[in-house]
């Protein structure tokens, strides 16, 4: 699931140190927003699975369910693994150690947090990190 783009982009004013507490605010109302987004959709998996649990006499409309179920619950698994991300970054900037790169140190910036809230890495690490994966074949 990508990262909700119902929020107003941040406007530092000339001069503003970065990761102050309004910026820290900022992109906590973000991972609050995605998160309340995300078990939204879990609360919406569950009332499917509940309500559309039948058992299909026809092995044939048993398996398209199942296949349907097997796809959604794969989903959720993804969005399991996205919330923890969430909360570990919400834990960062409550320590007040978030926004900056986790291998080089310098600021990964505010645009592309706001693109991918949880981002550890500034463009250029990730870029490399990328790119020696590729090269791994992992």
């Amino acid at each position: 699931m990508e990262a909700p783009k119902k929020f107003t982009p941040y406007e530092p004013a000339p001069g503003e140190e970065y990761m102050n507490e309004k910026q820290l605010e900022h992109f906590r109302q973000i991972l609050l927003g995605w998160k309340q987004e995300l078990m939204e959709e879990v609360d919406r998996t569950v009332r499917h699975l509940q309500e559309e649990a039948n058992n299909y006499a026809d092995p044939a409309d048993r398996a398209t369910q199942e296949e349907g179920f097997s796809l959604e619950l794969r989903t959720r698994d993804r969005e399991r693994k996205l919330l923890k991300k969430i909360n570990e970054t919400i834990e960062k900037i409550d320590e007040d150690d978030y926004g900056f790169c986790e291998a080089c140190g310098v600021e990964i910036g505010i645009r592309r947090l706001e693109a991918r809230p949880t981002a550890t890495l500034c463009v250029d690490c990730k870029t490399l990190a990328e790119l020696k994966e590729k090269q791994l074949g992992g």
